[in-house]
Formats: C-alpha cells, structure tokens, sequence
C-alpha cells in the first residue's frame, strides 16, 4: 500500500499523512482518522522514501576490529544503548584486525549513505589519513588518540605501569612482556612503554630476549610463552598486553607446572571474562570499555546534531583487578564487583 491509498483508506490528503509520520502540526481529528487507519492496515511509510526526502539514514556505521571480541561486544552494546534510544540502527562489519579491510570499509561507508561512522582502530598508516580527512560525515575514533579527530580513548600507559608495578612491588625480580605490534599504538606501544618505564624505574635492566611480540590469540601466548620459558633461568613475573594472550601463557605453566603466582607472577590488561573463570584467576587491568562505546556514541550525536566536528578527545581511566595470579600464597580471591 502507497502512501496514496493510505490516505484515501484515512479519508485525510496526502500531506496529513506525511505530516503525521514526521511529527507536524496536525488537528486532532485527522490524526484520530489516521490512527485508527494504521490500526486496520498496518500501514507504515518507507523508511528508504524518508530518507531520501530528510537527507538522513538513521544507519551508523561501526568498523570492528573482531567480533568474537569480548571487549569489542562491551563497545558496541555502549554504542547501542545510546544511538537506539535516538532511532539509530547499527551497521557491523569486520575487519580481523586487518588494517587494509578498515581502509575498505571507511570508504565503503563514505560513498554510501550512513549518518556517521564510529571506528575502533588498530593502527594509523598514511591511508588511513587520507581517507579519513576525505570522509563527508562525522566519525568518531575508539581505543586510539588520533590528533585532529574525535577520539576515545583508554590510559593504556598508565594501566600497563601500574600493574607491572604492582608486580615489582610483590617481589619480581626478572620480569618479562609478551605484547603485540608497536604499530597498535595503544594495546602495542603504550602498554609496552609503560611496562618498561616501570621496570626502569625499579633499577631492573631486562634483554630483549624477555620483549617478545605476540599475536592477539591464546595459541600465540602459549607458543611465545614457550620461548619466554626456555630461556633458564626463566622470569619470575609475566606482564601481558591482553587477557587471551595470558590465557595462553597460563595454560602453558598449568602444563608445564609452573605454579602461578608462587613461581611465577601473571597480569595482563582486559579484565575479560576468560581471566575471571581460569583455574587460577587473573590479575589485569579494568578498561571502561562500555563506557567508551557510550562516550563515542554521543560525540557522534552531537557532531550530526549541530554539522561540526571540533577534534577532542576523551581518555578513561582504568581500575586495577588483583586476582590469584599475583597473590601469592592466597588460595582464594575476593568476589569482583563487575561493572560494563
């Protein structure tokens, strides 16, 4: 049923019946006609013929880096929680950390119509600007500071310091990093910065043979782990970029009899659910992740709201989570109080 018929089924003209649909002054009576038409038929105006008439989508496009992420979900129920409140649908595509597929998509949003873009980044490479300072619709940056764009972000430097601290200060001696790309510039080379800047300032000298890079999976913590456990003699305390790479490096000592955290000390960042539930549960750092999928979902807003986007950005703190793997001679841990 067209918008026509509608209207001569509501016994009111066609221009009451747009006005009903995009909220205008409308008498009584005829919104009464019309209710109860809608009521009969079912009718609903199309969604495609507004936009093309309002310039709006109401689609917001949202470039992740891995689905099967769980703190990539966390994100994007905070995007959601926002936007739906306000009419917005999201439009989810993956890139499995490919940085060439965020490229590809930025550009598959900028020539298709989508009110805004929200992206969770990897890395920045010269494409990645490029694109970026082409695009005609309003985007918003998680997990990494960009200058010159609407950014939020995490203190992943400062989460990485004071957790390695934490170990230092429980006795660890020879301490050793499994992280991921210093491309990454926030999960790679913050974390791995602050990792390092707190062994210096505790007087360690540590090799590069304690620095090994990873990739974001359990099965390259567990390989890398072996690396890091064949050297003799082997570390007293591990820091790790991501909870699933402490996963690996974990399941690895668990194998290995390595005790943890009486031999060997575990923290990673994430505080994901994967940390919570191992055999012995692990210390790691609390990043707001929801909260950023909210803080990024209205700074998108308010750009489309007012048509400007004045660069800012928004860094989160982080909570410390200790766990079992860095209490030593504790049996049992404290119930964490979770908060999204």
């Amino acid at each position: 049923m067209n918008i026509s018929e509608f209207a001569q089924k509501a016994g009111v003209s066609k221009s009451a019946v747009s006005r009903y649909f995009n909220k205008g002054y409308l008498s009584e009576d005829k919104r009464e006609l019309i209710e109860r038409a809608i009521e009969e038929t079912g009718y609903a105006p199309s969604i495609s013929a507004q936009n093309v008439r309002t310039k709006v989508t109401k689609l917001i496009g949202v470039i992740l880096p891995k689905l099967s992420s769980e703190s990539c979900a966390r994100i994007t129920e905070g995007i959601g929680e926002i936007l739906n409140k306000k009419g917005y649908e999201l439009l989810l595509v993956n890139t499995s950390n490919d940085c060439h597929k965020e490229i590809e998509y930025l550009e598959l949003f900028r020539n298709n119509r989508v009110d805004g873009v929200i992206l969770l980044a990897s890395m920045f490479t010269a494409m990645h600007e490029r694109v970026l300072h082409k695009m005609r619709i309003p985007v918003v940056i998680i997990g990494q500071s960009h200058k010159g764009f609407c950014c939020v972000c995490h203190d992943d430097y400062g989460a990485s310091y004071a957790l390695t601290k934490l170990m230092l200060d429980k006795g660890s001696k020879d301490p050793a990093y499994i992280g991921v790309t210093d491309e990454d510039k926030a999960a790679g080379l913050a974390r791995h910065n602050g990792f390092l800047k707190a062994v210096k300032d505790s007087g360690i000298t540590i090799s590069l043979e304690r620095q090994v890079i990873a990739e974001f999976t359990l099965d390259s913590g567990y390989e890398n782990a072996k690396r890091i456990f064949a050297q003799k003699p082997y570390p007293d305390s591990v820091f790790c970029a991501t909870d699933t790479i402490a996963a690996g490096v974990m399941l690895y000592c668990r194998e290995n009899r390595i005790k943890i955290p009486d031999e060997v000390m575990v923290s990673a960042v994430g505080d994901s659910m994967v940390g919570r539930m191992s055999m012995v549960t692990l210390t790691s750092v609390h990043l707001h992740y929801k909260t950023s999928g909210r803080e990024a979902a209205r700074m998108l807003l308010a750009s489309i709201d007012s048509g400007e986007q004045i660069p800012r950005t928004m860094q989160l703190d982080y909570e410390i989570k200790e766990r079992e793997s860095t209490k030593r001679n504790v049996k049992l841990c404290e119930t964490d109080n979770y908060n999204g």
